[in-house]
């Protein structure tokens, strides 16, 4: 007979995979009282979906806790709903548990527990504590009564434990329809929590299940289920989110009735809420099927299957994990945590190369059209302790980034300007001397010269830009990810979720990278530098074509403005000013750095309606906050929590470089633009082009989108003609969907959406495009 290990307290804090919180204070308290000999725990995932970053933080504190008192962890399949399981999603969790560097004592589902759980069901009913009710389903919910008022007890409540086994063989034999009957646990009709009134145990479910088959027409429900395989696995420590805290009451009545000491307890913690973020299985499963994205691993999903594909390590979850903390008050994480323990684990870990991902040529006319070098360039910055150098190869034409030059800059330009100077990172200075625009103004070529010795030849050097030699760079694919929510909340005002996808949160570009990375191993996180960290995407990137997926951007968007000086390219989105927890297991606070004016001006914007992300994050920031203000006061009446989001998401991406006193743009002009998307007059991503033209140049917004015509496409005749021609000019692509890729709705919205300029609502352009598709099958 094996022997169980005997837990114990970790000697260390720094030896421990869980930051000190208060369950491993319980767990202490346990071994030190001597309640329990070994520390068991179980992740009990249903197997209906992907696992996604909320359960992270349930993986890290199941395993974890284990692992840290030499206990035991089960991984437990909670598989008694027949009609939404399936064995992919098991393969996938049990991918994802791995992973993230966890194995498991015993797999288990709870449907090998079935024949177990139907005796303990009879036993309740031999002991008077269960019976079968034959009420409709709608009827036993219309007698459960209110939060103020009792619940009526059944007809059926008195039923005879005979008559009532006899049913329940019965229904386990498939002999009553769905509906007929279910068991139901004999409690209190007027107990203050509702669930203890009467809870049902088991229903009828005439479904093949995907490992017992036809075998059983009865399944237990969770609250059933659930405390029963814990108490038969042995576990000691029950742990889940707060949503479960009232289903305390019955976990405990049911063990207490069938098992006896010692039994397990159940423990609730806060669940993690991301901004910019749904974490619900069901809703994901909607954009999924809904082709909204690509799939569950598309890298914009919060899956971890996503966030595997996308190139974060499980390192860097788990840091993220233990800087949100354990603790039992709910409260929503900033995405930028999350993002911001990404960039940590990666700076250390991924060697630095250049790419250029909007290229335009560079000619040297100094330099000799035969003359080649190769510069030796490090791999690594300074500060990390490790010596290695990359041969990188230098020439007359050159690769750079349309971004960085500009025919007529802006004050404060640190880039390539006719008559200006900058270094090329690992190269010589170069001086522009001529710059060709397409008839956009856009650049479409410069000409410069080196300078051999600047200081000499009295050259200021305004900044360094990236580059690549056009004679050896490798050409590459690009994926630019970035929030698949632009909006903190995407599920405001109880709007579907599908109405709140970002269409701009995937960009493709292509362009050119160092020829170094081309040989390098595949699974090499990259630093492009002033673009981002960047892998070769796992699915399509392994043959013969480079194609890059951005892990995430070097900077948060809130430190754009320093961007300049430093040579730092900005990122296209803005990201959270806050700062990690500075000691692992805190719950960070945005309110916490916040001074005492700080706190009192939090405290008023709070009162407005914001919510306490974006009231800290402008409580914090005296400028933007004054900006914020100016609007509120000299514009049109917007919601103030509307235009927060404007002012803190979508005002520093039109910014780029510039400071808001270097912006065009009023507050007055500002808030009439929000006036325009709340009013619904035009599309969100109008207004962030129309926000990025009143930032460079100003203007008036409404007397704009008036004399351009930009409002929304409401016409169906125009809408349905544009649709024809996007499916006209994809005809491979139509014939896929039709054979099957329904998927492809989500590209044919994304093309049909530029066709009008973004500005048709995006859920008529779907509905427009199914009924022509539907048409042509």
């Amino acid at each position: 007979m094996e022997t169980e290990p005997v837990s114990r307290i970790p000697d260390r804090d720094e030896d421990r995979v869980v930051a000190p919180n208060f369950v491993t204070a319980i767990v202490d308290d346990d071994l030190r009282r001597g309640r329990i000999r070994t520390v068991v725990t179980r992740f009990p995932p249903e197997p209906n979906g992907y696992l996604h970053i909320g359960h992270a933080k349930a993986i890290f504190l199941d395993f974890g806790i284990a692992h840290d008192y030499g206990g035991r962890t089960n991984l437990r399949f909670d598989d008694t709903n027949p009609t939404t399981e399936d064995p992919e999603y098991v393969e996938a969790i049990e991918r994802d548990v791995r992973w993230l560097g966890f194995s498991w004592e015993k797999e288990r589902y709870a449907s090998d527990y079935f024949g177990t759980l139907y005796e303990l069901a009879r036993r309740l009913i031999e002991r008077g504590d269960a019976y079968v009710d034959s009420q409709s389903e709608e009827a036993i919910r219309e007698s459960r009564g209110t939060v103020t008022t009792s619940g009526t007890e059944s007809p059926y409540r008195d039923r005879p434990a005979a008559e009532s086994l006899d049913l329940f063989a019965r229904m386990r034999e498939g002999e009553f329809a769905e509906g007929a009957h279910v068991l139901r646990a004999k409690i209190d009709m007027a107990a203050a929590n509702m669930i203890m009134r009467d809870p049902v145990l088991y229903r009828i479910r005439h479904a093949h299940h995907y490992r017992t088959g036809d075998a059983w027409h009865v399944y237990p429900l969770y609250d059933f289920a659930h405390p029963l395989s814990d108490a038969i696995e042995g576990v000691t420590h029950s742990l889940c989110t707060l949503e479960f805290e009232n289903n305390r009451e019955i976990y405990d009545w049911l063990v207490a009735r069938l098992f006896d000491e010692p039994r397990p307890r159940q423990y609730e913690f806060a669940r993690l809420s991301l901004d910019h973020t749904v974490v619900s299985k069901r809703k994901l499963l909607k954009l999924v099927k809904g082709g909204f994205v690509s799939g569950w691993d598309d890298p914009r999903m919060p899956t971890l299957t996503a966030l595997r594909r996308r190139g974060v390590t499980p390192e860097a979850i788990r840091d993220f994990t233990n800087r949100v903390g354990v603790t039992k008050a709910n409260a929503r994480t900033d995405l930028g945590l999350l993002e911001s323990a990404v960039r940590d684990d990666l700076n250390h870990r991924a060697p630095r190369v250049m790419a250029v991902l909007e290229p335009i040529p560079l000619t040297l006319t100094d330099v000799a059209d035969d003359r080649a070098e190769t510069l030796d360039a490090s791999l690594w910055p300074h500060d990390v302790p490790r010596d290695a150098t990359r041969p990188l190869p230098f020439g007359r034409e050159l690769w750079i980034e349309r971004g960085d030059a500009s025919v007529d800059p802006p004050k404060g330009w640190r880039r390539l300007a006719p008559g200006a100077a900058v270094r090329l990172r690992h190269g010589p200075v170069v001086v522009c001397d001529e710059i060709a625009t397409d008839v956009e103004g856009r650049p479409t070529a410069v000409r410069g010269r080196t300078v051999p010795d600047p200081e000499t030849a009295g050259v200021k050097v305004n900044g360094v830009v990236h580059w690549v030699a056009r004679d050896g760079a490798v050409p590459a694919e690009f994926r630019l990810v970035d929030r698949l929510f632009a909006d903190p909340d995407p599920e405001a005002g109880g709007r579907d979720i599908t109405e709140a996808v970002d269409p701009d949160s995937l960009r493709t570009v292509h362009g050119w990278v160092e020829p170094h990375v081309e040989s390098a191993d595949r699974d090499t996180r990259w630093q492009f530098e002033r673009q981002g960290y960047f892998w070769r995407d796992p699915v399509d990137g392994r043959g013969e074509r480079l194609v890059f997926t951005r892990i995430v951007t070097l900077k948060d968007g809130w430190k754009r403005r320093g961007a300049a000086a430093t040579g730092e390219a900005p990122s296209e989105r803005p990201r959270s000013s806050r700062k990690p927890a500075g000691r692992a297991g805190d719950q960070p606070d945005p309110v916490d750095a916040l001074d005492v004016e700080g706190r009192e001006r939090f405290v008023q914007l709070e009162a407005m309606g914001l919510s306490r992300t974006d009231a800290a994050r402008l409580a914090s920031d005296a400028e933007t906050a004054a900006w914020f203000d100016a609007a509120r006061l000299a514009g049109p009446a917007v919601e103030a929590s509307s235009l927060a989001n404007w002012t803190l998401n979508e005002l520093p991406r039109s910014l780029g470089d510039r400071s808001l006193a270097d912006a065009a743009a009023t507050p007055a002009s500002f808030a009439e633009l929000v006036a325009l998307v709340d009013e619904n007059v035009i599309s969100g991503r109008v207004a962030k082009d129309l926000l990025t033209e009143l930032v460079e140049r100003g203007g008036d917004p409404r007397a704009i989108v008036a004399q351009r015509d930009l409002g929304r496409v409401d016409d169906a005749a125009a809408l349905a003609a544009t649709v024809e021609e996007v499916l006209d000019a994809h005809p491979d692509e139509v014939a896929a969907f039709l054979g099957g890729k329904e998927g492809l709705i989500g590209f044919f919205v994304g093309r049909a959406m530029r066709a009008t300029g973004g500005r048709a609502d995006p859920q008529a352009v779907r509905q427009a495009l199914l009924d022509a598709l539907t048409r042509r099958r």
